[in-house]
């Protein structure tokens, strides 16, 4: 289809947010913009799609460089073999075990050194995230500031681990973490910046109830029952099992479909066997997905009665503050960041168990009444703390406090 002549690209504005957050909000976070406007970031990562991470950086780049601050995106290639260590890495990061021996440690820092000798990192702020591409800075004359943003539940690493990435960590100039909780023992100074949503993305814009329809007609998703969903990666921390335990418990009690809908990112080899093991339990009333449909994620967080998130560890959950956005109730895991979203009680539910799931589940499917109150308060806490415009704040803040201390020229490498 060719793009009419009359019709310009256009990058997401910080001005687009005034209907939510005010005129207030929008004149201060570009007057905090403009003071860095000559600046040059780029951002480091594993992959473009999959997972909250890839979510966060497609949008937030494009909102810096709508607010006139050259803001880039980089992503680190990895043989399957790399992309298996550093898998194991983040679980390990997670609080399980790891054997992290001389050959993966050389693969791991191979294939890294590998990246460094093609990406010519040459900005004023570099921005790392996640253990994948952490140890480039070994490999650059570190001439501004390097920051790590580590979007993990680090509450109980595996020691070992830590002791060796704490090496590199503490050559970056500061380190982003999403909650208090997940502080380490470093010298490195560590800044707190909890996630925020895009709520014009095409996983999060409003949609008409025709289009809804079309997106789970589509995929054969039927809407005669009350539907209990369920959007993550297929990932063991995300307990996609427990949620199938969950819903039959449940489903003794009232009826519902349930769907289970995630992606398998190009740095997570374990998700294809997560997911093959998932999908044998489809039946009738309970629906497998892999698909990378951002339309199809926010009919299903539209359309449900319960969205769940039952996750074991959770860095932050941006799924959660999705489906809250869209006013849908959410049960989740009381763990990590979801407990940061949730509060109990008042805008869904926080559980622990198989059994308080499947309890928590009956509830608010019985209760409209419950549904919309929940689901009010719900929308109001992400408008008030969750939305993309707070998060680049965050941000700019954080590159402001460095001005001072390093020569930032604005010619970064492009």
């Amino acid at each position: 289809m060719e793009r009419n002549e009359t019709e310009e690209f256009s990058l997401p504005r910080v001005e687009d947010y005034e209907q939510y957050i005010g005129r207030e909000a929008v004149a201060r976070i570009l007057g905090k913009a403009s003071k860095l406007r000559d600046l040059h970031v780029i951002n480091v990562n594993s992959t473009y799609y999959g997972g909250g991470v890839a979510e966060l950086l497609s949008s937030l780049t494009l909102l810096m460089n709508g607010a006139g601050i050259r803001t880039g995106w980089r992503v680190l290639q990895g043989r399957p073999d790399f992309f298996n260590i550093t898998k194991r890495m983040h679980n390990a990061l997670q609080g399980d075990q790891i054997n992290f021996n001389e050959l993966k440690r050389d693969i791991y820092e191979d294939v890294v050194f590998e990246n460094a000798a093609r990406m010519h990192l040459d900005h004023d702020i570099v921005i790392i995230h996640d253990p994948q591409p952490l140890p480039l800075i070994r490999h650059f004359r570190k001439k501004a500031p390097w920051v790590w943003r580590c979007h993990v539940d680090l509450t109980h690493p595996d020691p070992d681990l830590w002791e060796y990435l704490r090496e590199f960590v503490e050559d970056y100039d500061a380190v982003v973490l999403s909650l208090p909780e997940y502080a380490q023992n470093i010298t490195t100074p560590q800044r707190f910046i909890m996630p925020a949503i895009n709520p014009f993305s095409s996983t999060n814009k409003e949609l008409t109830e025709e289009e809804i329809d079309e997106r789970l007609s589509h995929y054969g998703i039927p809407t005669d029952l009350p539907l209990v969903v369920q959007i993550s990666r297929f990932d063991k921390w995300k307990d996609p099992q427990g949620v199938i335990d969950a819903f039959r418990i449940a489903r003794k009690e009232v009826d519902a479909t349930l769907v289970l809908v995630g992606n398998i990112a190009t740095d997570d080899p374990e998700g294809q066997e997560i997911f093959s093991d998932i999908v044998k339990c489809a039946e009738d009333r309970i629906i497998v997905l892999s698909v990378q449909d951002s339309a199809l994620v926010n009919a299903l967080q539209r359309r449900a009665a319960v969205v769940l998130q039952k996750s074991l560890r959770e860095g932050f959950g941006l799924t959660v503050a999705e489906a809250m956005w869209k006013g849908t109730v959410v049960i989740g895991g009381d763990v990590g960041g979801i407990k940061k979203q949730i509060e109990d009680g008042v805008n869904g539910f926080l559980v622990d168990s198989v059994e308080d799931a499947a309890q928590k589940m009956v509830c608010v499917l019985r209760d409209p009444a419950l549904r919309e109150s929940m689901g009010h308060a719900a929308r109001e806490t992400v408008r008030s703390r969750f939305l993309m415009t707070r998060l680049m704040e965050d941000w700019l803040d954080l590159i402001a406090s460095f001005v001072p201390n390093f020569s930032l020229t604005g010619s970064g490498g492009h």
